[in-house]
């Protein structure tokens, strides 16, 4: 009952701090504060803009960025779905710096892929200009976000980058025949991907989907799962989990109670952040 009642209170908060989202600062408690850049741009299209929020307090110390992208199916949705989220999670981590972002959505006649991991990495050379080093990114993203989140780490980080991936009920195995029951999956084999950076032999399908990238480097990852997600089946966790192991990559999986879009619902979030402080603190060991 504490701990509902504590969570309340802490939901209160955080609605007020959004009340007054017109500030430059954010204070959370009694000491955690954030200064708050709403809105930047780190391309020349409109949709290429983030959220940023640093620590007040200056540090000597080179700090960990999380990239948060969020879901809409890759043609849709807003960083402000995650503005709340991003507020929760920057009081678990106050020595973190958050980039809540958007990026290009895809259409009818613009695809998804490489424009929108050409975004991620993007966002990761401002971020690198801005803050004078080459910070740790974690990837964290759900539904569409998490799986952008994936394919990045896994395909295009040539830079290596990203520390970790945290994927939120994201899709990643494309060709899996529970998945292809989503409702939009024409547009998915259609428009998601580029033919023009497809090489011979491969499908825009199996491009797209982050299993078929991973390799003994890459990120270690957590997934977090609906047990009764009718857009992402339980399959594709068990999918993503075995080939994470088969590579020997430091990974953790989780389900909770509910649908999609039920995993930033109480008690679903505080797990979930909880699971997220505990896995970062795994990798830091590596």
């Amino acid at each position: 009952m504490k701990r509902k009642s504590a969570f309340i209170l802490l939901s209160l908060c955080l609605y007020f701090l959004l009340a007054s989202c017109k500030e430059k600062k954010i204070t959370i408690g009694n000491s955690i504060t954030f200064d708050k850049e709403e809105n930047i741009h780190y391309g020349n299209d409109s949709e290429q803009v983030m959220d940023l929020y640093i620590p007040h307090k200056k540090s000597t110390e080179k700090r960990d960025v999380f990239i948060i992208i969020h879901g809409g199916g890759w043609r849709s949705g807003d960083k402000s779905q995650l503005t709340f989220f991003t507020l929760s999670m920057m009081q678990k981590f106050p020595d973190h710096i958050f980039a809540n972002i958007n990026y290009r959505n895809a259409s009818q006649t613009q695809y998804g892929i490489p424009n929108q991991t050409d975004d991620i990495k993007n966002v990761i050379n401002f971020l690198k200009r801005k803050l004078k080093n080459n910070p740790r990114i974690i990837l964290m993203g759900n539904s569409a976000g998490g799986h952008l989140s994936m394919l990045y780490a896994y395909k295009f980080d040539s830079g290596k980058d990203v520390k970790a991936v945290i994927n939120i009920v994201g899709p990643t195995d494309l060709s899996d025949p529970g998945f292809k029951t989503y409702q939009e999956y024409s547009f998915v084999e259609q428009h998601l991907v580029d033919p023009k950076i497809l090489t011979k032999g491969i499908s825009a399908v199996h491009f797209a989907s982050p299993v078929h990238w991973i390799k003994n480097t890459s990120a270690p990852t957590l997934s977090y799962y609906g047990k009764t997600d009718r857009v992402i089946p339980m399959t594709q966790k068990k999918i993503l989990d075995s080939v994470l192991n088969k590579h020997n990559i430091i990974n953790e999986s989780y389900e909770f109670n509910g649908g999609h879009l039920d995993w930033d619902k109480s008690p679903n979030n505080t797990f979930l952040i909880d699971k997220i402080e505990a896995f970062l603190k795994k990798t830091d060991k590596k």
